[in-house]
Protein backbone atom coordinates (compact mmCIF):
# COMPACT_ATOMS: atom_id res chain seq x y z
CA UNK A 1 0.00 0.00 0.00
CA UNK A 2 1.33 3.40 -1.01
CA UNK A 3 2.04 5.80 1.66
CA UNK A 4 -0.22 8.59 2.00
CA UNK A 5 0.66 12.22 0.75
CA UNK A 6 2.53 14.58 3.26
CA UNK A 7 -0.74 17.83 3.89
CA UNK A 8 -0.68 20.57 3.16
CA UNK A 9 0.76 23.34 5.74
CA UNK A 10 0.00 25.33 7.42
CA UNK A 11 -2.99 23.41 9.35
CA UNK A 12 -4.90 24.31 11.85
CA UNK A 13 -6.42 21.42 14.40
CA UNK A 14 -9.19 21.34 17.16
CA UNK A 15 -8.56 18.21 20.26
CA UNK A 16 -11.56 16.45 19.79
CA UNK A 17 -12.20 13.52 23.49
CA UNK A 18 -10.99 10.92 21.94
CA UNK A 19 -7.56 12.49 21.45
CA UNK A 20 -7.54 13.98 25.08
CA UNK A 21 -4.36 13.11 27.18
CA UNK A 22 -2.42 11.88 23.47
CA UNK A 23 1.28 13.12 23.46
CA UNK A 24 1.46 15.84 21.10
CA UNK A 25 4.03 14.12 18.86
CA UNK A 26 1.61 10.91 18.57
CA UNK A 27 -1.52 13.42 17.90
CA UNK A 28 -0.18 14.76 15.19
CA UNK A 29 0.89 11.73 13.49
CA UNK A 30 -2.50 10.51 13.72
CA UNK A 31 -3.78 13.76 12.57
CA UNK A 32 -1.43 13.89 9.93
CA UNK A 33 -0.99 10.76 8.42
CA UNK A 34 1.88 11.67 5.86
CA UNK A 35 4.19 12.36 8.27
CA UNK A 36 6.08 10.34 10.64
CA UNK A 37 6.56 11.11 13.83
CA UNK A 38 10.23 11.29 13.94
CA UNK A 39 9.69 14.08 11.61
CA UNK A 40 6.95 15.48 13.44
CA UNK A 41 9.15 15.49 16.68
CA UNK A 42 11.53 17.63 14.84
CA UNK A 43 9.11 20.16 13.57
CA UNK A 44 7.73 20.66 17.41
CA UNK A 45 10.93 21.08 18.88
CA UNK A 46 11.84 23.65 15.90
CA UNK A 47 9.19 25.79 17.01
CA UNK A 48 6.85 24.81 14.01
CA UNK A 49 3.28 23.33 15.92
CA UNK A 50 1.96 25.51 18.65
CA UNK A 51 -0.84 24.40 21.51
CA UNK A 52 -3.03 27.62 22.35
CA UNK A 53 -0.67 29.60 20.66
CA UNK A 54 2.54 28.54 23.01
CA UNK A 55 5.63 26.05 22.16
CA UNK A 56 5.25 22.28 23.46
CA UNK A 57 7.27 19.36 24.07
CA UNK A 58 7.01 16.17 21.93
CA UNK A 59 5.66 14.97 25.19
CA UNK A 60 2.89 17.74 26.09
CA UNK A 61 -0.41 16.05 26.94
CA UNK A 62 -2.97 18.01 24.66
CA UNK A 63 -5.88 18.34 25.53
CA UNK A 64 -9.81 18.44 24.86
CA UNK A 65 -10.54 21.56 22.89
CA UNK A 66 -7.09 23.05 22.37
CA UNK A 67 -6.14 23.96 19.07
CA UNK A 68 -2.95 22.97 17.81
CA UNK A 69 -1.16 25.15 14.60
CA UNK A 70 1.50 23.18 12.73
CA UNK A 71 3.10 25.72 10.67
CA UNK A 72 4.66 25.05 7.30
CA UNK A 73 7.97 23.37 7.98
CA UNK A 74 10.94 21.62 5.49
CA UNK A 75 9.87 18.02 4.65
CA UNK A 76 13.09 15.98 3.87
CA UNK A 77 14.12 14.32 0.63
CA UNK A 78 11.48 12.12 -0.29
CA UNK A 79 12.31 7.81 0.58
CA UNK A 80 14.38 5.74 -1.18
CA UNK A 81 12.76 5.11 -4.98
CA UNK A 82 11.93 1.46 -5.31
CA UNK A 83 14.58 -0.01 -7.58
CA UNK A 84 14.10 -3.61 -8.86
CA UNK A 85 17.37 -5.03 -7.18
CA UNK A 86 17.14 -8.96 -6.24
CA UNK A 87 17.66 -9.62 -2.43
CA UNK A 88 18.87 -12.87 -1.05
CA UNK A 89 16.06 -13.30 1.62
CA UNK A 90 17.25 -15.50 4.28
CA UNK A 91 13.90 -15.15 6.70
CA UNK A 92 10.46 -13.43 6.39
CA UNK A 93 7.34 -13.05 8.61
CA UNK A 94 4.93 -10.87 9.47
CA UNK A 95 7.40 -8.45 11.86
CA UNK A 96 10.21 -8.91 10.22
CA UNK A 97 13.04 -10.06 7.29
CA UNK A 98 16.23 -11.11 7.42
CA UNK A 99 18.36 -9.80 4.20
CA UNK A 100 21.88 -11.33 3.52
CA UNK A 101 23.74 -7.94 2.00
CA UNK A 102 26.57 -8.26 -0.41
CA UNK A 103 29.71 -6.27 -0.12
CA UNK A 104 29.16 -2.91 -2.04
CA UNK A 105 25.42 -2.17 -1.20
CA UNK A 106 24.89 1.04 0.66
CA UNK A 107 22.49 0.19 3.30
CA UNK A 108 20.60 3.62 3.13
CA UNK A 109 19.92 7.16 0.81
CA UNK A 110 22.91 9.05 1.84
CA UNK A 111 24.99 11.66 0.39
CA UNK A 112 26.51 10.31 -2.89
CA UNK A 113 24.97 7.05 -2.68
CA UNK A 114 21.00 7.96 -3.61
CA UNK A 115 20.19 4.70 -5.98
CA UNK A 116 21.16 1.23 -5.59
CA UNK A 117 20.64 1.00 -1.75
CA UNK A 118 19.29 -1.76 0.71
CA UNK A 119 16.50 0.62 0.99
CA UNK A 120 15.54 0.79 -2.42
CA UNK A 121 15.62 -2.38 -2.99
CA UNK A 122 13.09 -3.21 -0.04
CA UNK A 123 10.64 -0.06 -1.27
CA UNK A 124 10.55 -2.65 -4.33
CA UNK A 125 9.98 -6.15 -2.63
CA UNK A 126 7.97 -4.95 0.09
CA UNK A 127 6.43 -1.31 0.14
CA UNK A 128 5.49 -0.20 3.36
CA UNK A 129 8.03 -0.82 6.56
CA UNK A 130 8.65 0.94 9.53
CA UNK A 131 9.20 4.27 9.48
CA UNK A 132 10.51 5.05 12.88
CA UNK A 133 14.19 5.55 11.02
CA UNK A 134 12.44 8.76 9.21
CA UNK A 135 11.60 8.57 5.55
CA UNK A 136 15.06 7.53 3.83
CA UNK A 137 15.34 4.30 6.24
CA UNK A 138 12.55 2.56 6.17
CA UNK A 139 12.43 -0.74 8.37
CA UNK A 140 16.50 0.12 8.79
CA UNK A 141 16.91 -0.69 12.67
CA UNK A 142 20.83 -1.15 12.31
CA UNK A 143 23.34 -0.94 9.20
CA UNK A 144 26.81 -2.54 8.33
CA UNK A 145 29.07 -0.64 6.04
CA UNK A 146 28.57 -0.38 2.20
CA UNK A 147 31.60 -3.33 1.88
CA UNK A 148 30.63 -5.40 4.61
CA UNK A 149 28.33 -8.31 3.82
CA UNK A 150 25.72 -10.46 5.22
CA UNK A 151 23.28 -10.72 7.85
CA UNK A 152 21.05 -7.63 8.65
CA UNK A 153 17.48 -7.37 9.52
CA UNK A 154 14.62 -4.86 8.66
CA UNK A 155 11.10 -4.04 10.18
CA UNK A 156 8.35 -4.72 8.51
CA UNK A 157 6.23 -1.77 10.89
CA UNK A 158 7.14 0.46 13.84
CA UNK A 159 6.02 -2.02 16.91
CA UNK A 160 8.82 -4.61 15.14
CA UNK A 161 11.49 -1.65 15.01
CA UNK A 162 10.88 -0.78 18.82
CA UNK A 163 11.14 -4.11 20.29
CA UNK A 164 14.62 -5.21 17.65
CA UNK A 165 16.05 -1.54 18.06
CA UNK A 166 15.71 -2.74 22.19
CA UNK A 167 17.58 -5.65 21.53
CA UNK A 168 20.36 -3.92 20.27
CA UNK A 169 20.49 -1.24 22.73
CA UNK A 170 19.98 -4.07 25.27
CA UNK A 171 22.53 -6.18 24.52
CA UNK A 172 20.80 -8.73 23.95
CA UNK A 173 21.10 -9.70 19.95
CA UNK A 174 24.19 -11.85 19.62
CA UNK A 175 26.46 -11.13 15.95
CA UNK A 176 28.93 -13.26 14.70
CA UNK A 177 31.30 -12.02 12.31
CA UNK A 178 34.32 -14.00 10.14
CA UNK A 179 37.26 -11.45 8.92
CA UNK A 180 40.57 -12.65 7.00
CA UNK A 181 43.36 -10.40 8.51
CA UNK A 182 46.45 -9.61 6.85
CA UNK A 183 48.89 -10.55 10.04
CA UNK A 184 47.78 -13.23 12.73
CA UNK A 185 47.31 -12.44 16.18
CA UNK A 186 49.06 -13.47 18.75
CA UNK A 187 46.57 -15.61 20.60
CA UNK A 188 44.14 -18.24 19.72
CA UNK A 189 41.25 -16.32 21.79
CA UNK A 190 41.65 -12.64 22.65
CA UNK A 191 39.43 -9.74 24.39
CA UNK A 192 39.75 -5.85 22.89
CA UNK A 193 37.86 -3.63 25.29
CA UNK A 194 38.59 -0.27 24.32
CA UNK A 195 36.75 2.70 23.92
CA UNK A 196 35.83 4.03 20.39
CA UNK A 197 35.52 8.25 19.81
CA UNK A 198 36.04 10.26 16.90
CA UNK A 199 39.25 10.37 14.97
CA UNK A 200 40.93 13.33 15.50
CA UNK A 201 42.31 14.40 12.14
CA UNK A 202 39.66 12.21 9.69
CA UNK A 203 35.84 12.92 9.83
CA UNK A 204 36.01 9.23 7.69
CA UNK A 205 37.81 7.25 10.25
CA UNK A 206 37.00 6.34 14.06
CA UNK A 207 39.63 6.25 16.71
CA UNK A 208 40.63 3.96 20.12
CA UNK A 209 40.10 7.15 22.24
CA UNK A 210 40.07 6.92 26.07
CA UNK A 211 38.70 10.01 28.06
CA UNK A 212 37.22 12.44 24.85
CA UNK A 213 33.41 13.30 24.72
CA UNK A 214 32.65 11.16 21.85
CA UNK A 215 34.44 7.96 22.91
CA UNK A 216 31.82 4.80 24.02
CA UNK A 217 32.99 1.82 25.39
CA UNK A 218 33.59 -0.96 23.05
CA UNK A 219 33.85 -4.48 23.43
CA UNK A 220 34.71 -7.58 20.61
CA UNK A 221 35.96 -10.96 21.25
CA UNK A 222 38.95 -12.90 18.61
CA UNK A 223 39.09 -16.83 18.40
CA UNK A 224 41.28 -17.47 15.64
CA UNK A 225 39.73 -20.13 13.41
CA UNK A 226 42.81 -20.38 11.06
CA UNK A 227 46.38 -19.66 10.84
CA UNK A 228 46.97 -19.44 6.42
CA UNK A 229 51.10 -18.06 6.57
CA UNK A 230 50.81 -14.32 7.32
CA UNK A 231 47.27 -14.36 7.44
CA UNK A 232 44.37 -15.53 9.82
CA UNK A 233 40.66 -16.38 9.24
CA UNK A 234 39.65 -14.80 12.45
CA UNK A 235 35.90 -15.16 14.25
CA UNK A 236 34.90 -12.02 15.63
CA UNK A 237 31.82 -11.52 18.33
CA UNK A 238 31.11 -8.01 19.31
CA UNK A 239 29.43 -7.60 22.26
CA UNK A 240 28.99 -3.74 21.21
CA UNK A 241 27.75 -2.02 17.95
CA UNK A 242 30.34 1.13 17.28
CA UNK A 243 31.34 2.45 14.54
CA UNK A 244 34.25 0.52 12.88
CA UNK A 245 34.20 -1.22 15.59
CA UNK A 246 35.97 -4.63 14.27
CA UNK A 247 38.17 -3.15 11.91
CA UNK A 248 39.46 -0.91 14.17
CA UNK A 249 39.86 -3.52 16.95
CA UNK A 250 41.54 -5.80 14.65
CA UNK A 251 43.80 -3.11 13.34
CA UNK A 252 44.71 -2.57 17.49
CA UNK A 253 45.80 -5.96 17.51
CA UNK A 254 48.41 -5.48 14.72
CA UNK A 255 46.35 -7.92 12.31
CA UNK A 256 43.66 -5.50 10.14
CA UNK A 257 40.86 -6.79 8.22
CA UNK A 258 42.59 -8.09 4.88
CA UNK A 259 41.67 -5.28 2.03
CA UNK A 260 40.15 -2.33 4.57
CA UNK A 261 41.64 0.46 3.31
CA UNK A 262 40.27 2.79 6.11
CA UNK A 263 42.48 1.39 8.37
CA UNK A 264 45.02 -1.16 6.85
CA UNK A 265 46.30 0.94 3.77
CA UNK A 266 45.22 -1.35 0.96
CA UNK A 267 42.35 -2.41 -0.97
CA UNK A 268 42.91 -4.91 -3.26
CA UNK A 269 45.25 -8.14 -3.56
CA UNK A 270 46.07 -10.45 -6.19
CA UNK A 271 46.09 -14.60 -5.61
CA UNK A 272 49.37 -14.06 -6.76
CA UNK A 273 50.15 -11.88 -3.28
CA UNK A 274 48.21 -14.70 -1.24
CA UNK A 275 49.25 -17.71 -2.64
CA UNK A 276 53.19 -17.31 -3.20
CA UNK A 277 53.70 -13.18 -2.05
CA UNK A 278 54.60 -12.09 -5.59
CA UNK A 279 52.49 -9.70 -7.49
CA UNK A 280 49.82 -11.76 -10.22
CA UNK A 281 47.12 -13.76 -11.36
CA UNK A 282 44.67 -10.70 -11.10
CA UNK A 283 42.58 -9.32 -8.05
CA UNK A 284 41.06 -12.04 -5.84
CA UNK A 285 39.48 -9.31 -3.69
CA UNK A 286 38.77 -5.77 -3.73
CA UNK A 287 36.67 -5.24 -0.55
CA UNK A 288 37.77 -5.64 3.21
CA UNK A 289 37.14 -9.13 4.25
CA UNK A 290 34.91 -8.64 7.11
CA UNK A 291 31.11 -10.88 6.86
CA UNK A 292 28.24 -10.29 9.19
CA UNK A 293 28.12 -14.44 9.34
CA UNK A 294 25.38 -14.99 12.02
CA UNK A 295 22.69 -13.02 13.60
CA UNK A 296 20.44 -14.27 16.84
CA UNK A 297 17.33 -12.07 17.55
CA UNK A 298 14.12 -12.18 19.84
CA UNK A 299 11.26 -12.79 16.97
CA UNK A 300 8.94 -9.47 18.43
CA UNK A 301 5.90 -11.35 18.67
CA UNK A 302 6.33 -14.63 19.60
CA UNK A 303 9.94 -13.64 21.73
CA UNK A 304 11.45 -17.13 20.15
CA UNK A 305 15.33 -16.96 19.76
CA UNK A 306 15.50 -17.22 16.01
CA UNK A 307 19.11 -16.92 14.53
CA UNK A 308 20.29 -16.00 10.95
CA UNK A 309 22.98 -17.41 8.80
CA UNK A 310 24.69 -15.96 5.82
CA UNK A 311 27.43 -18.19 3.34
CA UNK A 312 30.92 -17.08 3.53
CA UNK A 313 30.45 -14.97 0.01
CA UNK A 314 32.80 -15.96 -3.22
CA UNK A 315 35.32 -13.64 -2.76
CA UNK A 316 36.25 -13.81 0.75
CA UNK A 317 36.31 -17.76 -0.40
CA UNK A 318 38.41 -16.94 -3.37
CA UNK A 319 40.72 -15.46 -1.46
CA UNK A 320 40.21 -18.40 1.51
CA UNK A 321 41.09 -21.00 -1.43
CA UNK A 322 44.05 -18.61 -2.41
CA UNK A 323 45.72 -18.46 0.56
CA UNK A 324 45.32 -22.75 1.45
CA UNK A 325 47.17 -22.88 -1.97
CA UNK A 326 50.45 -20.83 -0.91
Amino acid sequence: MPAPPPPELPTDLIVDEAAHGARLDAYLAAQLPGLSRSLLRKAIDSGAVTVDGQRRKPSFRVEHGQSVHVDAFELPHEGPAPQAIDLDILHEDDDLIAVNKPAGMVVHPAKGHWEGTLASALAFHFGQLSDIGGAARPGIVHRLDRDTSGVIVVAKHNRAHEHLAAQFHDRTTEKRYLAITQGVPDRDEDVVDRPIGDHPHSREKKAIRADHPSSREALTRFNVLERLGGFALVECLPKTGRTHQIRLHLAHLHCPVLCDKLYGGRSQVTAGELESGAAGGGVVLARQALHAADLSIFQPTSDHRLTFRAAIPQDMQAALDCLKRG
